[in-house]
C-alpha cells in the first residue's frame, strides 16, 4: 500500500508509540519510545528498530502482526537494539499508533536486554 507524504507541519515531532518511518540509507521503521515531552524539544529522538526478518535466536524481540501500528507485515521489534536518530529523519505522518499492550511489551523487553529490572 503506497503512503501519501507530506510536508512536515511547522511544529510536527514523532509521539511516543507511534511507528515511524526514518530515512536512512533507505526508509525503515522504527518505533517511538522517549517520552513527548522530549520529542518536542530535543533534536533526537529515542527509538527501537523494526524488522520483517524474524530471528528465533533472540527472544528480546517482540512480534507485531501486520496491520498493527500501520505494518504491512509481520514484524519484530529489535529491543536489543536501542537507539537515537534525528528528529529530523522522521518522515512525516507516522505510520501509525501501537496499543498500550504491544507498547508495554516492548518496554519490558528494553528493561531486561537493559537489565533495569
Amino acid at each position: 500500500m503506497a503512503r501519501k507524504r507530506g510536508a512536515k507541519p511547522h511544529g510536527w515531532c514523532p509521539r511516543r508509540g507511534e511507528i515511524c518511518l526514518f530515512d536512512l540509507d533507505k526508509e525503515r521503521p522504527a518505533v517511538v519510545i522517549s517520552t513527548d515531552a522530549l520529542n518536542r524539544f530535543s533534536l533526537d529522538v529515542c527509538i527501537v528498530p523494526i524488522s520483517k526478518v524474524e530471528h528465533k535466536q533472540f527472544s528480546l524481540r517482540p512480534k507485531l502482526k501486520a496491520g498493527e501500528g500501520g505494518l504491512n507485515h509481520d514484524s519484530w521489534v529489535k529491543c536489543d537494539q536501542v537507539t537515537t536518530l534525528e528528529k529530523s529523519l522522521a518522515v512525516y505522518p507516522a505510520l501509525g499508533v501501537l496499543t498500550q499492550e504491544s507498547l508495554r511489551r516492548i518496554e519490558e523487553a528494553i528493561s531486561i536486554a537493559l537489565e533495569l529490572l
